[in-house]
């Protein structure tokens, strides 16, 4: 009993017979479930047809798998060949639309070169130690436009005023640099540009007497930022003693490397006096940006921030007045009062 298996049932609901292992299913026995399993529960008999002439049966056999004579792999390379098709076509449009991308760049490059921000090189040593030769800063050109003018302690860029670069050398650049320097990547070998530090602006009165220390409208200036082992005013006669009157629309400019700069004092000759035009002046040195190492910020130094505005001459003139004024009136009160100026007559 324990080598029995169980076999097919005779026939629906009926009991289950032992199938003996020795004894195989006769032909007979075969056709008559064959022809059940075509009829089905239920079914009425007739001739057995195909499992897969029913919509119901194709559907399952779709689902199932390809049907005889049809490739199994036919799906799957159509599938391939569409994922291959989608990527060369997002290739083409990359390419395609390259052009337009250096375009856009190019352009918003030259808009932030001539609004926003723009890269020069320090070429010279004349604002040691606040920059180095090779320091590239970043100078806002933004807050020009809005009216915004230069004021005293910033580190600007100006154009020559007249011919303050004579004599210096120009490198030649090469087209790679020519284009950089056209989108303000880098800075243009052509135009002449100066860097130094704003001392006085209009109105002021600026004034350099033996080694220092600098004078703005009489005031001292405490400049830790000049160039150790520099004083703050020359003893030359070219332009470093000077007593200055700074026009309105004008700054006067000097390098932190006072014995090292050819600045406003030794340009007092030109058209311009050794000022500066403010028209001229390009931005504000706000960072240096290059190299990593050097990366600083260019604040307004904490000594500019004393009251150093120059007294209007009306001003000076109301001041000397009120003396006066109060002197003249005591005086009246006392002549015109005698118990004020101590006479008359004992009562």
């Amino acid at each position: 009993m324990g080598d029995l298996a169980v076999g097919a049932r005779s026939g629906p609901g009926g009991p289950e017979e032992p199938e003996r292992p020795d004894e195989a299913a006769s032909p007979a026995a075969e056709d008559a479930a064959s022809s059940r399993n075509a009829a089905g529960p239920g079914g009425t008999g007739g001739s057995a047809g195909s499992v897969s002439d029913s919509p119901d049966a194709q559907n399952r056999g779709d689902a199932e798998g390809p049907r005889d004579g049809e490739n199994p792999g036919d799906g799957a390379d159509t599938a391939g060949d569409d994922a291959g098709g989608q990527q060369r076509r997002k290739q083409r449009s990359f390419w395609k639309e390259l052009p337009l991308l250096v375009v856009i760049a190019l352009v918003l490059a030259l808009l932030i070169k001539t609004f926003l921000v723009q890269a020069f090189s320090i070429p010279s040593d004349s604002m040691q130690n606040t920059l180095q030769q090779g320091d590239r800063v970043l100078v806002d050109k933004l807050t020009p436009w809005f009216g915004s003018e230069p004021e005293r302690g910033e580190v600007v860029v100006f154009h020559d005023p007249d011919n303050w670069l004579a004599g210096e050398p120009t490198p030649e650049p090469n087209p790679v640099q020519r284009v950089l320097s056209w989108v303000g990547l880098m800075p243009s070998s052509e135009e002449k540009d100066l860097i130094k530090r704003v001392v006085g602006v209009g109105g002021d009165t600026i004034e350099c007497k033996n080694t220092g220390p600098l004078r703005v409208n009489g005031k001292a200036l405490y400049e830790p930022y000049v160039y150790q082992g520099n004083t703050p005013c020359s003893m030359d006669d070219q332009g470093g003693q000077f007593k200055v009157k700074v026009p309105e629309g004008k700054i006067w400019v000097m390098g932190d490397h006072r014995q090292n700069s050819l600045d406003s004092r030794y340009h007092q000759n030109d058209k311009n006096e050794g000022f500066v035009p403010v028209g001229s002046v390009v931005g504000r040195a706000i960072v240096i940006a290059w190299p990593p190492t050097r990366w600083d910020t260019l604040p307004i130094p904490d000594t500019f921030d004393q009251d150093l505005s120059a007294a209007a001459p009306g001003a000076l003139g109301l001041a000397g007045a009120v003396p006066l004024v109060l002197w003249r009136r005591r005086r009246l009160l006392t002549v015109g009062n005698p118990r004020v100026s101590g006479g008359g007559t004992a009562g």
